[in-house]
């Protein structure tokens, strides 16, 4: 059975330029901080909700007579250069990734990622990973540079695997941390190990967490994940519910096989239930929030036919 993303998870649907070619000009960012606006960022990720439920932004000079250093330039519309930074407190209303992105459009939330990303990425690069020693901000926020020696420090992303697991018919294969309450179950993932392929860490991902062997892992689409700075790389896998499950590495302390009609009951209920709503335990199944490209690739899976 084959199927494919109708379109791309929402925290990938962004179109904005991201400005490359003006990160590393300071004239162009100073000339045109009349006009720039900013994404005020809580670090607890929290960010500002606007009148019409996106995001909410301030003017440039409502921050700072010019550009503070410890901006990120996320990107530029027309002439209109878009920054984030990180602060102590936001206004409110108040909302963040997980719990309000399904609310924001694809521009919004693909700024949103990028600057959590990079502000979460800034939050733990104030010191030299070599040296030790203090580094500075440049080129608009995109890298730092170690004082002691000049060595360039960029942003770093780690790829990880998200893998629908299925029996090429009508059966889905579904995780659950130990973590998690009852009933609330997602697609399988893990990191990519250094001197290893996507495919071959959707292989020893499913093998570790479950205790079977899946077939031709196929590519699906991908996402940004600022938690606090993943890309997760969606696949199918074909896998034998007859296989019996074995839970290896002590991470998912339970997983089951459910039909096509089962998910699709679930995807029915909606988002996730919080741990204490009264509904969660009628449920059978809970699946992710809408944000996540687990919940994107269950949806086309159910989907197909």
């Amino acid at each position: 059975m084959a199927f494919e993303m109708p379109q791309p998870p929402l925290f990938s649907r962004s179109t904005v330029d991201r400005g490359g070619e003006f990160r590393g000009n300071r004239g162009a960012a100073v000339q045109g901080w009349d006009s720039a606006r900013v994404l005020l960022i809580d670090r607890r990720g929290r960010f500002g909700v606007g009148e019409s439920g996106g995001l909410r932004w301030v003017s440039g000079p409502t921050v700072a007579p010019s550009p503070p250093e410890d901006l990120v330039l996320l990107g530029v519309e027309g002439e209109v250069f878009l920054w984030a930074r990180r602060v102590d407190d936001v206004a409110e209303p108040l909302g963040d990734a997980r719990s309000a992105g399904h609310h924001l459009g694809g521009d919004d939330a693909g700024l949103l990622v990028t600057a959590l990303g990079m502000l979460n990425w800034h939050d733990h690069a104030e010191f030299s990973p070599t040296t030790g020693s203090p580094t500075s901000v440049e080129k608009s926020g995109w890298v730092r540079r170690d004082r002691s020696c000049g060595r360039e420090e960029f942003p770093r992303t780690d790829p990880a695997i998200i893998t629908v697991v299925h029996d090429g018919a009508d059966r889905i294969l579904l995780g659950r941390q130990a973590m998690w309450p009852e009933r609330w179950y997602s697609t399988l993932a893990g990191f990519v190990e250094p001197g290893e392929s996507l495919e071959q860490c959707v292989v020893r991902e499913v093998r570790e967490e479950v205790g079977i062997t899946v077939t031709e892992p196929r590519y699906l689409g991908s996402q940004p994940w600022p938690f606090p700075r993943s890309l997760m790389v969606g696949f199918a896998a074909i896998g034998d519910p007859d296989e019996p499950l074995q839970f290896l590495d002590g991470e998912i302390a339970d997983a089951v096989w459910f039909t096509r009609e089962q998910v699709r009951d679930a995807l029915a209920a909606g988002e996730w239930a919080a741990p204490d709503d009264d509904d969660a335990a009628s449920v059978p199944l809970r699946l992710p929030g809408s944000v996540s490209i687990a919940r994107a690739m269950v949806e086309t899976w159910a989907a197909a036919s």
